[in-house]
């Protein structure tokens, strides 16, 4: 039988195209099954060791060493350290102690299942190097040859490899089939999967960026940068375009003589018409440039909300918007910023209400009347925090005040900021961890939900997105997704 293994592994490596030792590794699989058979635990650990150069084998049975405190586990391949220690005083734990097992004559089942366990695992090694030399040549966007369908999914034949394009990443009403040419974009290779592991996408902001790359010889060059793209599949994008070479206009640069450049990109994502934005470091100026084709009246930027409130006037409200809301939408992904649309009117409305609140929260935290309340607002102050620790002098600049009342209204802020910190505090105690440690949900949020006497993970995965919204004055999509994290550990 020594003979006989050797020609096989030699016969299936050089068949095969794959190194010897992955073929022995194979056999070495096969014995270590078949041996395993043999004994009535199902647990038992099984190492088969083929000579290279002779085709014998020997066989052991194994068992891990673990500490002592921790138990046996698994018994079939378990031994505690002590009782190893018996047999070998130097072993350590993790490490195993072996027992040489008599070899068996396995029969002719053996050459059968030996035959398959070799032939899989030749199979998986040649998928393998096939892939590690796709990953070599680093290739982002691929072009290939629809092979077949799967379940909606298009397989697609990449030279030697198949990758798999899912219908979800498909452009919306494109119409491959079989034998037609396919572009896609690497999205992840997924080993895990026992079809094809190169997983591609049509449909992300990833694939518009590469595309350009290669109409845009200047990006290539180094002389010209897409900073973000945003997308909506088919039928609208976005990308964000800079250079610091001032010979250089980006978005003519993108667009091309007669549009030839940006045609070309729109003619292989189905008509999708692409806006070219010029990139800002000012955020204001870039949502502005976003926005485009509308024009932007004025705008307020809040940086702790991450938000921006736009003003156009009513001709420009419905192109700032777009078609359900998609121009406004994509110039958020493409900035990164949260941008609310509103007219002059409703912005005037909006700043009437926000005054009235600091009024409010004036007139009750420092016990003030709305006249000294008013002139703290008009002094530019919007929080009790400001007045808290705002350098003295300049509350003293403020004419209407003489020192007493500013030393006063500094005491009753600190203490209002004070009484306020051991609120929260306490609202905080009440929520329990599991809540607080949620990603997403920050202090200000555990605040507002235990107000609404919501305290733990599983009551916040209760919740309807409508319901989170209205408690937290949150965007649905952040809503959505804390509902979904808080429920995940329901499905594990």
């Amino acid at each position: 039988m020594s003979r006989e293994i050797l020609l096989l592994v030699d016969a299936l490596a050089r068949e095969k195209n794959v190194p010897k030792d992955v073929v022995f590794g194979a056999l070495e699989s096969a014995l270590a099954a078949a041996t395993k058979r043999l004994f009535a635990e199902d647990d038992v650990e099984i190492r088969v060791a083929v000579d290279r150069e002779t085709g014998e084998y020997d066989a052991f049975r194994r068992w891990l060493v673990v500490p002592d405190e921790a138990g046996l586990q698994e018994p079939g391949h378990q031994i505690i350290l002590t009782d190893a220690r018996e047999q070998i005083p130097d072993v350590e734990v993790d490490e195993y102690i072996e027992e040489s097992l008599p070899r068996q004559d396995l029969g002719r089942r053996f050459a059968q299942d030996t035959k398959q366990v070799i032939l899989q695992k030749i199979r998986d090694a040649e998928r393998e190097q096939l892939l590690a030399e796709f990953l070599s040549r680093n290739d982002s966007i691929v072009n290939g040859t629809i092979k077949r369908m799967d379940k909606g999914d298009a397989i697609v034949e990449i030279g030697k490899i198949e990758g798999r394009l899912p219908r979800s990443e498909m452009i919306p009403k494109e119409n491959l089939r079989i034998g037609d040419r396919a572009r896609a974009y690497v999205a992840k290779i997924d080993r895990n999967l026992r079809g094809p592991q190169v997983i591609l996408t049509r449909t992300s902001p990833e694939f518009l960026m590469k595309l350009f790359e290669l109409e845009v010889p200047e990006i290539e060059q180094g002389l010209l940068q897409i900073k973000s793209a945003a997308r909506d599949p088919g039928v609208r994008a976005k990308i964000a375009v800079w250079t610091n070479d001032r010979r250089i206009d980006p978005i003519g640069t993108c667009v091309g003589m007669r549009g030839s450049r940006v045609q070309a990109v729109t003619n292989e994502l189905g008509g999708e018409r692409v806006d070219i934005v010029l990139w800002s470091d000012d955020p204001a100026q870039f949502v502005i440039g976003a926005l485009a084709p509308a024009n932007v009246s004025s705008i307020v930027v809040d940086e702790d909300q991450h938000s921006m409130d736009v003003v156009v006037d009513e001709d420009n409200l419905a192109i700032a918007i777009g078609r359900s809301g998609q121009n406004v939408r994509l110039a958020s992904e493409l900035t990164g910023w949260q941008i609310n649309i509103m007219t002059a009117e409703e912005s005037e409305q909006k700043q009437h209400q926000e005054q009235e609140n600091i009024r409010k929260s004036f007139m009750e935290s420092l016990d003030v009347d709305q006249e000294v309340a008013d002139i703290l607002i008009g002094e530019g102050f919007s929080s009790v925090e400001e007045i808290a620790y705002v350098p003295v002098n300049e509350l003293l600049e403020i004419e209407s005040f003489d020192p007493d009342t500013v030393e006063e209204l500094r005491t009753r802020a600190r203490n209002a900021v004070l009484t306020e910190a051991i609120r929260r505090e306490e609202t905080l105690d009440k929520a329990d961890k599991t809540l607080l440690e949620l990603d997403g949900v920050d202090a200000e949020l555990a605040i507002k939900l235990a107000a609404a006497g919501i305290r733990t993970r599983d009551e916040l995965g209760d919740l309807g997105v409508d319901e989170l919204v209205d408690m937290a004055g949150i965007e649905p999509a952040r809503a959505s997704a804390l509902i979904m994290a808080a429920r995940a550990h329901w499905f594990e």
